[in-house]
């Protein structure tokens, strides 16, 4: 068993906003890889199913935390709990501000660089847990960033957004074969997005 945690906020008032890009890689994740219906377990909406790998079937649980983004480690540590693993068993899919729009990097211990969904996780799970980081860019000041992160994609972002949705989806076995970057590189490579300062807008 592997959990799959994303980051987000319940309800539909959220569903399109930056800072839910974690639980729209699961939605991507659970309709291409055929997953059980999203059911309410561990404060969160939960679904299982398997994805082949090189090695075999992997059976994972993805989890969208309904407790609100500050505090999805909560729910993240329950379940984990309850199937009694580790830091090596879960990984966390979040909107990371400081990666321009596009770019995906794994990443494994280190802080949580003012992100309080990030923080909780680290709390409730371990800092050694592995995250995704996706890139949402930054908007320039950070008394905008919390208006920025609550606000949904603009038209102009949807084919980026779509294009790391589907690669995310399409790379996720190799996260399962202990080499994340080899997953890394294949999102970058079927998703291609330039390396730039996040800050930049055009």
């Amino acid at each position: 068993m592997h959990i799959l945690a994303g980051q987000g906020n319940p309800g539909a008032k959220y569903a399109g906003n930056r800072h839910n890009i974690g639980f729209m890689v699961l939605d991507r994740i659970a309709a291409d890889h055929g997953f059980g219906p999203w059911k309410s377990r561990f404060q969160s909406e939960a679904a299982e199913g398997t994805v082949q790998t090189a090695s075999g079937p992997i059976k994972l649980l993805l989890l969208k935390p309904q407790t609100f983004y500050n505090e999805s480690g909560r729910a993240a540590g329950e379940a984990a709990r309850f199937y009694k693993l580790g830091p090596e068993d879960v990984t966390v899919f979040h909107d990371e501000i400081d990666l321009a729009p596009g770019r995906v990097r794994v990443k494994r211990g280190g802080g949580h660089s003012g992100n309080n969904g990030v923080r909780s996780m680290l709390a409730h799970l371990s800092p050694d847990v592995r995250r995704i980081r996706l890139g949402v860019g930054h908007p320039g000041d950070k008394s905008l960033v919390m208006p920025y992160v609550l606000n949904d994609f603009a038209k102009a972002e949807k084919d980026w957004l779509e294009a790391t949705l589907d690669a995310c989806s399409r790379a996720l076995p190799l996260l399962f074969e202990d080499n994340d970057e080899r997953f890394q590189s294949e999102v970058m490579r079927l998703a291609p997005a330039p390396k730039r300062d996040p800050k930049q807008t055009d």
